[in-house]
């Protein structure tokens, strides 16, 4: 399968590492020796924006939380992208 690489393959990837990282930064937040995993910034909307149209209203939001365990995913995803 060497030679398929494509964009979509490298972002799952990217996607995949960060959901991961996220997931275990999150679990490593309450054990003492891992809590760092955890750390990190948050930034987006902190209040929605909400568009009232009568019919419908739509709402939107955005808020994304950079963690440590979020770049080691990252990171971890780019080195398997270039190993397959």
């Amino acid at each position: 399968m060497k030679g398929t690489k494509n964009g979509w393959t490298l972002f799952l990837l990217i996607l995949a590492g960060v959901v991961l990282g996220g997931f275990i930064g999150t679990l490593a937040a309450g054990v003492s020796g891992l809590d760092w995993l955890n750390y990190g910034q948050s930034f987006g909307l902190e209040n929605p924006i909400v568009l009232s149209l009568g019919l419908m209203v739509l709402t939107f939001g955005l808020t994304i939380k950079i963690t440590i365990a979020g770049i080691i995913g990252i990171i971890l995803a780019i080195f398997i992208y270039r190993w397959i």
